[in-house]
């Protein structure tokens, strides 16, 4: 069995919301498409298996092209046990882009709870178009919760801006995810009154399913020689036309269907502490450096939460880390802070200041074009 597969573009939310309540419901599976975006090598399917209600393509900001195929149950399993982890459904802003998985769910948790999402001006995000759709957000008695999702920097941007802090104040949870959220500016959060709520996951599983380290539902963490594993029914039935791919991610042990992350990870008492990615790693010297580990260091240092560390080649040293940011940063600072904590190998070796991040449509950092920055002849 077999239903057909529509490519939806996605510059009108609304649109994207019809066609997933329509795929949800066993109409057509909708393929939601960046307008402008660039094309993956090959062509999507007319058709998928009937299991398939969702494609979210996605090439992440290092990987190649990929289309992670979901299902009808993996998607209402995951906003179900995200409503029960915030304290029930609700209503939702819209500020992130939907053809990420990340501003699908806000659709999808918006279509069980029968709420309106209100949806944030499109374009670059602007702290005061926040507050103006966080005004805009009714919710009913059904659902009298509010919500939004943001990543690290959205977040940043609305703490600027003290009409928006007050508005996210009124939230009864924000999901903060996409990348690791940094300490000081969950404490700037905090401090304001604004309840975040860091999540964890990916298109592979639904999105989110792990809030504030803590796997939510019937969700399984296990790491396997340092990897990040995770288990549940929200996880995606693989990649489309892409068997392999599928079998080296999606594996089976123990009764249990699991997702191989990619990430590195440590699990003390029961919580989540996601290290980076495990092939994110310089050798510096003949030591090895993972730049996720000096990243951290430097977004805890003041007003640099959307620091990005990458990697430069060296004649002397073989790569190095380097730190792309679009506020101040002294070299001396941040080599002393990451020394300390991690050891010489891991001191940057230079600070490129700019006047904007490159930033791919999700928020997250376009990592490829940062690397360019950092190393021109790369």
């Amino acid at each position: 069995m077999a239903r057909p597969l529509v490519a939806t573009g996605t510059s009108d939310p609304s649109v994207v919301l019809r066609g997933l309540e329509a795929a949800l419901a066993g109409g057509p599976a909708l393929l939601p498409v960046a307008d402008g975006a660039p094309a993956l090598p090959t062509p999507a399917p007319a058709t998928v298996p009937q299991r398939v209600a969702l494609v979210v393509e996605t090439s992440g900001s290092t990987g190649t092209g990929k289309r992670v195929a979901l299902s009808s149950e993996a998607l209402l399993a995951g906003a179900a046990a995200a409503d029960a982890a915030l304290g029930g459904p609700g209503g939702w802003v819209l500020a992130l882009p939907t053809h990420y998985i990340a501003g699908l769910n806000v659709l999808t948790r918006s279509i069980t709870a029968g709420t309106a999402p209100v949806v944030v001006a499109p374009g670059h995000f602007d702290a005061g178009a926040f507050a103006d759709a966080a005004d805009r957000l009714v919710t009913g008695p059904g659902a009298p919760r509010r919500y939004t999702s943001l990543v690290p920097v959205q977040l940043a941007r609305v703490l600027d801006d003290e009409r928006a802090t007050r508005a996210l104040a009124g939230f009864d949870a924000v999901l903060v995810g996409g990348q690791a959220t940094p300490a000081p500016l969950r404490d700037r959060a905090s401090a304001a009154g604004v309840r975040i709520v860091t999540t964890y996951g990916a298109s592979e599983t639904s999105g989110g399913c792990v809030y504030d380290g803590v796997p939510f539902g019937t969700v399984r963490t296990e790491l396997v020689d340092g990897e990040l594993a995770l288990s549940g029914p929200m996880l995606a039935e693989g990649y489309l036309d892409d068997p392999d791919r599928t079998a080296a991610t999606f594996t089976e042990r123990d009764g249990h269907r699991w997702y191989r992350t990619g990430d590195a990870a440590e699990v003390v008492g029961g919580v989540v502490r996601v290290l980076g990615r495990l092939d994110d790693v310089v050798i510096s010297g003949g030591e090895k450096v993972p730049l996720g580990a000096v990243e951290r260091i430097v977004r805890g240092l003041d007003r640099q939460e959307g620091a990005v560390v990458t990697r430069r080649a060296s004649g002397e040293w073989g790569e190095v880390p380097v730190v792309v940011t679009d506020r101040p940063l002294d070299l001396d600072v941040v080599r002393a802070a990451v020394g300390d904590a991690l050891g010489r190998a891991a001191r940057p070796a230079d600070v490129v200041v700019v006047e904007r991040l490159p930033m791919l449509a999700s928020g997250k950092p376009d990592r490829r074009a940062i690397r360019a920055i950092a190393d021109p002849t790369a």
